[in-house]
Formats: C-alpha cells, structure tokens, sequence
C-alpha cells in the first residue's frame, strides 16, 4: 500500500507533508509553464480578438480565466505548459481540483499577481511545500507529475 493509499483511508491530508522528490525543482518547471500558457493564451486571445474585434476586453478577460480553469479543473489537473514540464495541480487531500476550486485558484492568481507582482511567487520560495500565495489560498498544491499510478475516486469519496 503506498503513502497516498494509507494517509487516504486514514483520513488526512496526505499533500501536506508531499514528497520530497514531488517538489524537485518545481519552481523553475512552474515559471517556465506559465511562460508557455502566457503564449498560447496570447495566440488564442489575438486570434479571437481579430474575429470579434468589438469585444476584445472581454476576450483578453475571460480567455485566460477559462484557459486555466478548464484545464486545471479538468481530467489532467494542469494546464498545457503545466503537462509539458510534468506539473499538476492537487487539492490538499490529494484528488483533483473542482472547477469551481480551479476557478477561484486562477482568479486568485491574477488578482495577486496584478496586487503584488513578483512578490507573489516569493511565498513559494520560502515555503517548504512551494505553495504559491494563490494555492495557500485556494487549498490546493502544485506538484510534479507523480509516476504511481492514481487511485481514481469521485471528490470526496473515500475507499
């Protein structure tokens, strides 16, 4: 039985005290992830910009909320630059953000980043989980890839 398996039946938070190897030069692979949503979410929103012209604060506004909101609450729990340098997103008990969870991490996001800049991201390197100020906040944790294989539950559920 894995560590995953007993902290889950036992109850607790097993992403509380993750891995060590799970947070390996995660911040460098979380930097260079963004870097890579921040084009693909440019491509997309100039492209629908250029079609719906009249509309492009809403298209600059929402394109990179729902960029992030799908995918981090979706099947995969990270966003395409996430996938490509093997980063996912958990919630502390281990399973896969909500959409609703997803949204409110991407809004905090953007909000303290717009409020604090860089500041933000300090909090993850001085954090011994690299929680960045916007997963302290939406109760989620980002980590590499795991290799194990996922124990698939609905949310909530237990075994």
């Amino acid at each position: 039985m894995s560590r995953f398996d007993a902290s889950w039946r036992a109850g607790t938070d097993v992403y509380l005290d993750p891995d060590p190897a799970r947070l390996r030069g995660l911040l460098w692979r979380r930097a260079f992830a963004y870097g890579l949503d921040v084009w693909l979410i440019a491509i997309v929103s100039w492209l629908v910009a250029l079609v719906a012209w009249p509309l492009w604060p809403a298209v600059f506004t929402l394109i990179p909320l729902a960029y992030h909101s799908l995918q981090i609450g979706g099947p995969r729990s990270a966003t395409f630059g996430q996938r490509l340098f093997a980063v996912e997103v958990r919630r502390l008990d281990g399973g896969r953000p909500s959409l609703l969870q997803a949204l409110v991490q991407t809004v905090l996001f953007y909000v303290t980043v717009m409020m604090l800049t860089p500041l933000v991201l300090l909090v993850a390197v001085f954090n011994r989980r690299k929680r960045a100020l916007h997963d302290i906040l939406a109760g989620t944790l980002t980590l590499r890839r795991s290799d194990e294989p996922e124990l698939l539950l609905p949310t909530g559920a237990r075994p």
